[in-house]
């Protein structure tokens, strides 16, 4: 709990500050979990620059983005009722997690998004692909980041 009060405390004094280095280290911790948890890489496999990368779109585009939007959206939709909130949750969702995907994707996944535009127009990799499981009840195809991973 002394963790846990310091950080609001610091998010009070240095709002900004903080939410940027809050997003970049989750973003970076997201990425070490992901290698490790999901991939299996193990630590030799590590991609530290991956890692890198990802902590720096979160210091450097995720944070200050959505920082910026979540006090845009105070200011368009004071208050703190139920009904603010999902004026909120709607405009948020519907207004800018669409901008603001369209505009993260490119920055994060670009060998993904090729991959994507290759398969699309090759019939010979979208065959074989679609044959790939990835989850269940899916196929590469409906996953485009999955795609990178399966190619490589």
């Amino acid at each position: 709990m002394a963790l846990w009060r310091a950080y609001q405390r610091a998010l009070t004094a240095h709002p900004w500050k903080v939410q940027v280095l809050t997003a970049g280290s989750l973003m970076g911790l997201g990425d070490i979990i992901s290698q490790q948890l999901v991939e299996r890489r193990g630590l030799r496999e590590h991609q530290a620059g991956r890692t890198l990368t990802m902590a720096s779109l979160g210091c450097g585009f995720v944070g200050p983005v959505v920082g910026g939007w979540y006090k845009v959206l105070d200011w368009l939709i004071p208050g703190t009722a139920k009904v603010d909130a999902l004026k909120k949750m709607l405009l948020d969702q519907g207004g800018f997690a669409p901008c603001f995907l369209g505009c993260f994707l490119p920055l994060d996944y670009p060998d993904a998004l090729i991959t994507n535009y290759y398969v699309g127009c090759c019939p010979v990799c979208r065959c074989r692909l679609e044959l790939l499981p990835v989850l269940e009840g899916t196929s590469a195809l409906s996953l485009p980041h999955s795609i990178v991973f399966i190619l490589q």
